[in-house]
């Protein structure tokens, strides 16, 4: 089999509860091998509780998630040496130098690759020599994934690498993720917020809010499958028959709305393709009560 073929990453019934707050909630995908995927919600929706289930770091509450067939928690040895990660806050020794790190990477990963690491540092311009401490965010952003990616891993999950790093800083960044999917044929999930950037590189999509995934899927199939409409506020209902509406966008004697279908429009409505951030907020706009509905709805919706 291919190994695009393979599932890279997959949750079933996924959940993990804090005391009495659930932070997963019955969470349920599957990311084939070969994406870049895009992990899209809000600050509290679960996407680093997801990220820290992924890597073994916490225990499901129920559920299980499996990373090319294996639980992490259950087959440390198997899964981990497959993952590069990054963690929010970009994680370095502070006292220690470039060249330090790279050095400790080899002692403690059985497939590190010292010269991949030593070639993205010299692109960069990241003297070996320089103290973690000194460098600027964006600086070490960068060299956490180089180190990640030196581990050679399969899939490598980034969980808000860019929110604190200026737009100069988030391109380069994104240039040499791009380049390393590129050389190594890497599975990559990115968590983020910002989705102009997300767009850019990524070609899968996983929506997270309220503690639920909302869709998943390839941003090629998704994007035709959602429009916007525009039509007469009392025509919803002949909409709502053959689509399943996300989010109203406007009110007013007219309405503007997101649904997902691909079926024509009703009479008196006129229809323009979605773009991938109107879908994205249309998803996490929706009132908690109505979304486990839309889930069913919009599965069914793309049968008609």
């Amino acid at each position: 089999m291919d190994t695009r073929d393979r599932a890279a990453l997959e949750a079933a019934q996924l959940r993990r509860r804090y005391g009495r707050r659930w932070a997963l909630r019955d969470c349920s995908f599957t990311l084939p091998a070969g994406r870049v995927a895009a992990l899209v919600g809000p600050n509290g929706a679960g996407k680093t509780t997801l990220l820290h289930l992924a890597v073994g770091l916490l225990a499901p509450s129920g559920g299980n998630v499996r990373v090319f067939g294996d639980a992490p928690r259950e087959r440390p040895r198997s899964v981990l040496p497959r993952i590069g990660f990054v963690a929010q806050d970009h994680p370095l020794y502070r006292g220690m130098t470039v060249e330090e790190h790279v050095i400790l990477g080899r002692k403690l990963n059985p497939r590190w690759d010292g010269d991949l690491a030593a070639r993205r540092l010299r692109r960069l311009g990241i003297p070996p020599e320089q103290r973690a401490g000194s460098l600027s965010g964006g600086q070490q952003a960068q060299v956490a994934l180089a180190l990640a990616l030196a581990k050679r891993p399969e899939l490598v999950l980034l969980d808000e690498p860019l929110a604190s790093l200026d737009p100069l800083a988030r391109r380069e960044f994104l240039r040499a993720l791009t380049l390393a999917v590129e050389e190594q044929g890497l599975t990559v999930v990115l968590s983020s917020h910002i989705v102009g950037d997300l767009e850019r590189v990524c070609n899968y999509l996983i929506i997270l809010s309220a503690s639920q995934v909302r869709i998943a899927g390839e941003i090629a199939d998704l994007l035709p499958e959602h429009a916007v409409f525009s039509g007469p506020s009392d025509g919803v209902a002949a909409l709502d028959a053959t689509h399943a509406v996300i989010d109203t966008m406007e009110g007013g004697p007219r309405t503007e709305l997101l649904a997902r279908g691909r079926g024509p429009a009703p009479a008196g409505w006129k229809s323009r393709p979605a773009t991938l951030e109107e879908i994205v907020l249309a998803y996490l706009s929706q009132p908690e009560a109505a979304r486990d509905a839309l889930v069913e709805a919009g599965a069914q919706a793309t049968s008609v």
